[in-house]
């Protein structure tokens, strides 16, 4: 049984409600199509990173690798996609992505820390609704899942330490803007949403 790291668990303020897990079971082809969105455009802020902030060299080399594997993800979804007839077309972001990502601050370094803390909680969340999806799902489908469990809890541990490593802000100033940032989250998740996709609230 896929189960969420520990650590993960304790990161987020809220597991993803039972609602949502009903209604992406019976929604198979939608969740499949917004994750293969989910990581393409995973790739592209991995790539972000790199063009704003092309002097930080650890900071350039971490998103150059974490870019190629979410390419590499992707390229796994769209051909699980492929076997199951759906077909591929370009999502706009959803109501959780836009709303993390505009809470971010605008200047330096404020805008740093935020957009890793919302990296880190948007590869913590991916990573608790595969572990709570995998047992629910088709056989092929929920071993997938399963197996993205390890690279996405990497990926939300590399987003954690770059925080803490990149954007010159002590342990205080971040747990602060943590605090704020989870519970945006959480409310995100556990609110309706007139929009199902992989990162969505309860149904509305």
């Amino acid at each position: 049984m896929a189960v969420v790291p520990s650590a993960i668990a304790e990161f987020l303020a809220t597991p993803t409600p039972k609602a949502w897990l009903d209604l992406a079971c019976a929604r198979l082809p939608d969740l499949l199509l917004d994750h293969a969105n989910c990581e393409l455009k995973a790739a592209s802020t991995a790539l972000g990173f790199l063009y704003r902030y092309p002097d930080r060299i650890a900071l350039a080399q971490r998103m150059s690798r974490l870019a190629r594997e979410e390419l590499r993800h992707f390229e796994q979804v769209r051909s699980i996609m492929a076997d199951f007839d759906v077909p591929f077309e370009r999502l706009t972001a959803s109501r959780y992505a836009g709303s993390l990502r505009a809470a971010a601050r605008d200047d330096e370094p404020g805008k740093l820390l935020d957009m890793l803390l919302i990296g880190a909680l948007i590869e913590a969340r991916s990573c608790e609704r595969f572990a709570a999806l995998a047992p629910l799902l088709p056989a092929r489908l929920g071993k997938f899942y399963s197996g993205l469990l390890a690279s996405e809890a990497r990926h939300f541990e590399q987003y954690v330490a770059l925080a803490k490593s990149e954007s010159g802000a002590g342990d205080d100033d971040i747990k602060s803007r943590l605090d704020e940032l989870r519970t945006l989250e959480a409310a995100l998740i556990t609110t309706p949403d007139p929009q199902f996709r992989f990162h969505s609230g309860v149904p509305d």
